[in-house]
């Protein structure tokens, strides 16, 4: 299959859009094509779930390795039957409170999907997008979207539709501009699936995201958290996306300074004599290249990607970025932290 030549954006206003604008997309996807589209967590590169061959062209427009698995969206409770064999009782309290929005479960999967969605796994992840024109997008088609983040496998996941230009230029006939992704980090992804292929009786956090911890155990009750010294990256057989292969890396050095280090110093004495980008919770003196985020974690995590790219458009060869207590929003921040970065200190 060839790539293709040229990519389209169309930009649509999320509060107040027609089906009609959505109708290239829609007629690209039933002609098993692959388009971006926005989500609330970050940009999503979509193939109809049910088609093998559109979502092998995911894999190939990505460089995605074959065996990392991907996230089948549905716009609806109705349309997940198509997808998983069965729901728990304890994944459906989840999906009562949390969806629409940025949780992913993972459950056995239907005999619909296909394989290239799941890796060769027995089980599929599977979640319910709160953004408004990713809903009508998959309504639209009549049929799940698999889809992961819209950026060439491996660097930082887009939260703009100029971060999937750059990435997919040519590779991807159209890409919806529904401007910037509220959430900026990928969605939590928990399992309800254990590796003998049973339903587990308590499920497992594969990947943290915005949904924290505390807020599934509220629901739930306690959950299996692993040990988040990203030992997870190097998976024989990754059971979601983001677990076995180094992701979220910007071309610049990463370099995660934790608290209670002397930040500014370590600034200087690490970064002498490089061209140095710097993420902190306190503006720097002397710093000229810096994302400032004022103490406030979600905001941090928001701006992360982002920020990635634009020390990466600026030529910065080292980036200094201040590490957080791993609690709530702060389990997710550090987890795309760690596995962008060259060391902890």
């Amino acid at each position: 299959m060839g790539l293709k030549k040229s990519t389209r954006i169309v930009e649509i206003n999320p509060e107040k859009f027609s089906m009609l604008e959505l109708s290239e997309a829609v007629g690209l996807l039933r002609e098993g094509k692959i388009v971006a589209f926005p989500t609330e967590t970050v940009y999503g590169l979509g193939a109809n779930a049910f088609d093998e061959s559109a979502v092998k062209k995911i894999y190939l427009a990505k460089g995605r390795p074959s065996d990392n698995p991907i996230i089948v969206h549905v716009c609806d409770e109705e349309q997940l039957k198509d997808v998983v064999r069965e729901v728990p009782q304890n994944a459906r309290a989840l999906i009562k409170k949390f969806w629409p929005g940025p949780l992913t479960i993972v459950l056995k999967k239907s005999p619909k999907i296909c394989s290239a969605v799941t890796g060769g796994l027995d089980t599929v992840a599977v979640r319910m997008p709160s953004h408004k024109v990713a809903l009508a997008l998959i309504k639209e088609c009549g049929f799940p979207l698999a889809a992961p983040s819209a950026n060439s496998s491996g660097k930082p996941s887009p939260t703009i539709a100029d971060h999937v230009f750059a990435d997919l230029f040519g590779r991807i006939p159209l890409i919806i501009d529904g401007g910037k992704c509220e959430v900026g980090v990928e969605s939590t992804v928990i399992s309800f699936v254990g590796a003998d292929g049973k339903n587990l009786i308590v499920p497992t956090l594969l990947r943290p995201g915005k949904v924290s911890v505390e807020e599934i155990e509220e629901v739930i009750g306690k959950i299996n958290v692993p040990a988040s010294d990203s030992k997870t990256k190097h998976a024989k057989k990754p059971l979601s996306p983001g677990m076995k292969y180094k992701h979220y890396s910007p071309k610049a050095e990463v370099v995660v300074v934790m608290p209670g280090k002397d930040f500014l110093k370590k600034v200087f004495e690490i970064g002498g004599g490089k061209d140095i980008g710097v993420l902190s919770f306190t503006k720097r003196v002397g710093v000229d290249r810096e994302f400032f985020f004022d103490g406030n974690v979600e905001s941090y995590a928001k701006m992360l990607f982002e920020a990635f790219r634009e020390f990466d458009n600026k030529g910065v060869e080292l980036i200094l970025a201040e590490g957080v207590s791993e609690k709530g929003m702060g389990l997710a921040l550090m987890d795309r932290l760690k596995r962008a970065s060259s060391k902890i200190i």
